[in-house]
């Protein structure tokens, strides 16, 4: 494939007030974007004509230069066609090795700590990123309907047909008024989120409201409380931003915010995920909700609230979120459309106490600059119309329908060997496998056999480990299932 005409937009220019002759200095641009493959092999060139026009030089200077290039290899002449970067130059000399230059070990050791932290995160996206990966039990799959499709058809087609002034241009970082209206309108209806449009930001999902949080809020050294075991993008987003973490254990209320509060009082920020606490599942009881606002209100501390799958509850009314118990502005409320809608949508939102939205703002600008209004425009009208409330009203029930088919299966064929609750909210579960069983060593035969287990011990940091699988079972049919979870079995019993 012929390479792109970039060369048309190479920023040509010679120095008149330099005594090297212009055809000189033509050569020695044009050699230099080629050695440093600025200009690629296979690129067409301008034609001297069109070179000597834009630099005001006689063309005979461009033809001079051409010329030179041409007679040593650098370039190639195609008759009737033009003149083109050679497709068989050596090594450009740029690239060649050259002998690092030693750093200070201070400097050094800076570099690798932050190179860690984010290969920390590639081997979590590896390893938890489940929308590229279709085979059962993977996590977060996600399913739109004929209905939704076929409203989300709509809709985008008369956004993208009308093509309003409001698309060709800037517009607010926090995103568009009537989507931050309307997101406004649905989180105080369905999560009891006090909260007003200026209040909300709009995000490209959860990890993007987590990381304007971390690096609005945290310095490096500053003291915070982690769930443990916790979400690992969260955990390693907060080792690049080298914090000092108080790993906070589990129980069956959740968070023990009594060991947080022995450990460090003064701790700056907490994260946590009361709804449906990843990876275990375990809802943050009222008790401890109100203890942990109660400390965040007295220590001057923060709480991000990551409200994540909370649209997913099965059986009674969920928990009011934290955010809608605080009186003292201290939580950031984040979540996600990407899982109940689709994962490419990358579409999220932070809810930030009126003291810090000149600050959030500001950051999530110098970013990105703001999210696509189209896409904006597509979620508002199909959340304002109604077909936001309905898809997950048909989602609910398929997933319903879906986990109480794994846990039955799980029951029925490996039930001596794991321990399985069904889960009142999210699109996951946690099997527990009996003493003397590796979830490690369950999780690399499993692939091996076409299913996808993630183990939960290697997400605990301090607290001691249990042996367990999480499994999703959002997202897959009868007929996935029940084969894979024979499968599955078998792998159990071997051991």
């Amino acid at each position: 494939m012929r390479a792109a005409g970039w060369a048309d937009l190479y920023a040509w220019r010679v120095d008149r007030d330099d005594a090297t002759p212009l055809f000189r200095q033509i050569y020695r641009q044009v050699r230099s974007a080629i050695l440093s493959q600025a200009l690629r092999p296979g690129t067409k060139l301008p034609s001297t004509r069109n070179v000597a026009s834009r630099l005001g030089v006689a063309r005979a200077s461009v033809v001079s230069a051409y010329e030179q290039l041409l007679a040593e290899g650098y370039l190639s002449g195609k008759v009737g066609s033009g003149t083109y970067i050679s497709a068989d130059l050596p090594e450009p000399i740029d690239r060649r090795a050259r002998r690092p230059q030693k750093q200070p070990a201070a400097a050094a050791r800076q570099i690798r700590l932050t190179a860690q932290a984010f290969e920390l995160a590639f081997e979590n996206v590896a390893r938890l990123d489940a929308q590229r990966d279709a085979r059962p039990f993977n996590l977060g799959r996600s399913l739109v309907d004929a209905r939704t499709v076929e409203a989300w058809r709509k809709i985008s087609h008369r956004a993208f047909r009308s093509l309003a002034p409001i698309h060709l241009g800037y517009s607010d970082a926090r995103g568009l008024l009537e989507l931050r209206q309307t997101v406004c309108d649905y989180l105080r209806a369905a999560r009891a989120v006090n909260c007003e449009p200026e209040q909300i930001l709009v995000t490209a999902g959860t990890q993007q409201a987590i990381d304007i949080a971390i690096r609005v809020l945290l310095a490096p050294g500053d003291e915070v409380w982690v769930e443990d075991p916790c979400y690992p993008m969260t955990y390693a987003a907060l080792a690049a931003a080298k914090v000092k973490f108080r790993h906070i254990p589990i129980d069956a209320q959740g968070l023990d915010v009594g060991v947080g509060t022995r450990a460090a009082p003064k701790a700056r920020a907490v994260f946590v995920t009361p709804s449906h606490q990843f990876p275990l599942g375990v809802v943050l009881s009222m008790a401890r909700r109100l203890e942990l606002l109660a400390w965040a209100r007295d220590a001057g501390a923060w709480i991000i609230e990551d409200d994540y799958h909370s649209e997913f509850q099965y059986s009674a009314r969920p928990l009011a979120s934290l955010q809608g118990l605080d009186d003292a502005n201290r939580v950031i409320y984040v979540g996600t459309l990407n899982k109940v809608l689709f994962p490419g949508l990358r579409m999220g939102y932070a809810v930030v106490p009126p003291p810090l939205v000149r600050a959030f703002v500001g950051l999530r600008y110098l970013m990105d600059r703001q999210p696509s209004t189209l896409h904006q425009t597509v979620v508002a009208e199909f959340m304002g119309q109604g077909h936001f409330a309905a898809h997950i009203r048909r989602m609910r029930l398929l997933y319903r329908n879906q986990r109480d088919l794994l846990v039955a299966e799980l029951a029925s064929r490996v039930g001596a060997d794991v321990a399985v609750q069904a889960p009142q909210q999210g699109m996951h579960l946690v099997a527990y496998l009996r003493d003397g069983l590796s979830d490690i060593h369950i999780e690399q035969a499993a692939r091996e056999r076409g299913i996808i287990v993630q183990a939960v011990s290697r997400l605990y940091k301090a607290a001691p480990a249990r042996s367990g699988l999480m499994l999703g079972f959002s997202g897959y049919s009868p007929s996935a299932i029940i084969p894979a979870v024979a499968r599955l079995a078998q792998i159990v019993r071997k051991g």
